[in-house]
């Protein structure tokens, strides 16, 4: 395993201890442990809740509560995402990646569109040397993330990705939307090595525009302090609905890395292990939500997931 979970690694380097511009190394603020789920297990909103049982059962063996106060009868969220890259998939083949995504409520859009840029990478130095800032006026979020995932080839285990994002409304920049990827190098300039790669046109990934349906679930208690929201997800393409990709996820936020008590986090690990056991018809292994999208059209690219 790369990591331990709950136990961040640090940057060996001082001198990889700020930016360019002299800005500190952004840290790890969350802990977020995902399953990807078989999309054909859910066909109605009682599956999600079909899945929460099982939920419940790994927190019951594994001394973590699983709270659902007042999240009964909460109505799936839909959202619509896509992805951008350039047709020979150059983002991706470099661990980037660029999403868009918007709520809808009733039928109708609500909010603006949310832009999110990541690099996603096991190595945990080389996601952190790596300056996410966009070049933009507005406003944006920082969010790096320590990722805990299955095992690529089975079950009972997991490995440990790190993902620097930044995400803001669309309405806060110029130039996601555009077709040139000379464009989005002067939006995030790290982007800068990729204009000698081949295609230069940005576009939908595989023309795919994702639906997802969302449920919230409930909470989870580790003790000391430590809790997470949790949430199922549906993937599914947008016109005949045809079904793509599942997931379950929980998400820890913390401040500061001593928050993430031992004990907590071996029962995070556990319950995270136990629960790969015990759903072991709702599990598919080896992929993501995104690396499925990215192989719609039988051409994969190169993963670093």
């Amino acid at each position: 395993m790369a990591a331990k979970m709950g136990v961040l690694p640090r940057i060996s380097n001082s001198k990889l201890a700020m930016y360019s511009d002299g800005h500190p190394l952004d840290e790890v603020h969350y802990l977020e442990c995902k399953l990807i789920l078989k999309p054909d297990r859910f066909v109605s909103p009682p599956s999600f809740q079909d899945y929460a049982k099982v939920v419940r059962r790994a927190a019951a063996e594994n001394d973590v509560d699983f709270s659902t106060s007042g999240f009964k009868n909460l109505k799936p969220k839909i959202r619509e995402v896509v992805f951008l890259d350039t047709k020979d998939f150059s983002l991706y083949n470099h661990a980037f990646i660029l999403r868009r995504r918007i709520a809808y409520e009733d039928g109708f859009p609500i909010g603006e569109p949310e832009v999110v840029f990541k690099f996603r990478h096991p190595d945990f130095e080389t996601a952190a040397k790596l300056d996410v800032r966009p070049n933009i006026r507005g406003e944006y979020r920082i969010k790096f993330k320590a990722e805990a995932l299955p095992l690529k080839n089975k079950l009972g285990g997991y490995r440990m990705l790190f993902s620097h994002n930044v995400e803001f409304g669309l309405n806060q920049a110029r130039g996601v939307d555009s077709a040139s990827l000379a464009t989005l190098v002067n939006l995030f300039p790290l982007l800068a090595t990729l204009k000698k790669s081949g295609a230069q046109k940005i576009e939908l990934v595989n023309h795919e525009i994702v639906e997802e349906v969302l449920q919230d679930l409930g909470e989870l208690d580790f003790g000391k302090g430590v809790t997470a929201k949790c949430n199922a997800a549906l993937w599914r393409q947008r016109g005949d609905h045809k079904l793509l990709v599942g997931e379950f996820s929980y998400e820890c936020k913390f401040k500061r890395e001593n928050e993430l008590h031992e004990k907590a986090m071996e029962r995070c690990k556990r319950f995270f292990v136990s629960l790969q056991q015990i759903g072991r018809e709702w599990v598919s292994v080896g992929t993501t939500k995104t690396g499925i999208v990215y192989r719609l059209k039988g051409n994969p690219p190169q993963a670093h997931e």
